[in-house]
Order: C-alpha cells, then sequence, then structure tokens
C-alpha cells in the first residue's frame, strides 16, 4: 500500500501535472489505468501542439506476470479507426519508470510514452485516441481514450520550437 501512495505523489510531482480525466476504451476493451496524466491537461480535449511531444503517463497494476508489453494508439475519425504509429515507441518495457520487464502480477507500473504530434496532422482536428497496452498474448492490460484537439506549434521568443520538458521520477 505503501508502494502505491509514493507511485502515485511520484506521478503528481511531474512538474504541474494534474490527473487527467481519461474513459474506457472502446475497441479492445481493457481496464483503465489507475490514473493517467496527459502533461498539461486536466479535462479533454487536451491541447497537443504540432511539432511537440505529447508526454502520457499511466499508474496500472499487472493482473499477470508478464513478460513483454507493447503499447498500440488508435484514432478515431468518426467511427473509423486508424492506427497511430509509434514505432519503437511501442515498445512499453522500454518506457517503464519505476520496474523493468518481466513485471510481477500485482506489481505497480509506471509508464510514460512520450507521442510526437506530428506536423502533417491539421491544426485543429479534435478526436478520440486509445492508448492500448497489450501482453505477449495481444490480451490487453490497460487501456484509456482520450479526446485531443491539435494545436499550432509552440514558438518561443528567438522563433525556434519548445521542446516539452517531463521530470522523471
Amino acid at each position: 500500500m505503501f508502494r502505491a501512495v509514493l507511485l502515485v505523489c511520484a506521478v503528481l510531482a511531474l512538474g504541474d501535472a494534474q490527473i487527467t480525466q481519461v474513459s474506457q476504451c472502446s475497441n479492445n476493451i481493457g481496464p483503465l489505468p489507475i490514473l493517467t496524466v496527459v502533461e498539461g491537461c486536466r479535462t479533454p480535449p487536451c491541447e497537443l501542439p504540432q511539432g511537440q511531444d505529447a508526454v502520457i503517463s499511466m499508474l496500472f497494476q499487472a493482473p499477470r506476470v508478464i513478460h513483454n508489453m507493447r503499447t498500440v494508439a488508435m484514432a478515431f475519425l468518426s467511427i473509423i479507426p486508424f492506427p497511430y504509429d509509434l514505432g519503437n515507441l511501442s515498445e512499453t518495457c522500454n518506457f517503464l519508470v519505476n520496474t523493468y520487464c518481466p513485471v510481477q502480477e500485482g506489481e505497480l507500473i509506471l509508464y510514460t510514452l512520450r507521442l510526437p504530434i506530428e506536423e502533417f496532422l491539421p491544426v485543429g482536428t479534435q478526436l478520440p485516441v486509445e492508448f492500448r497496452i497489450l501482453d505477449d498474448d495481444r490480451v490487453a492490460v490497460t487501456c484509456a481514450r482520450v479526446v485531443i484537439r491539435i494545436a499550432p506549434p509552440v514558438f518561443n521568443k528567438l522563433g525556434a520550437q519548445n521542446a516539452t520538458m517531463s521530470v522523471e521520477v
């Protein structure tokens, strides 16, 4: 129990992090994470600037021993799902904050994904995105759905794009 409290405090200590309201996934339903933080967003739609990384942290509990995990992102245009290619960012085990794979049954896991917001996504586009973590058997370990809105790139006073910063625990 102490470890769970410590992990929740660690997630909340990520800068000005606030727990983001997420909903149950509609496709390949999996359990909701214990908590989800989309950096800079408490209530969707979450404004995500083009050309920057959205930082998404999830705290979830392993339902069983899991040797490997993969993150899948799916964007929905109307009811049509489109995969959002994560490339090597899909290797969930590479981005665990407090543990490593294999994870043990009942273990609390803190995971952080730095999701690139591609510049080809039109500003003003608003759509739900599901982030699903799958085990070796492609069974959902956890899944969260959040509505995002693509925002214009953020520039500093020198004209360069600001990089999103995150404090890792």
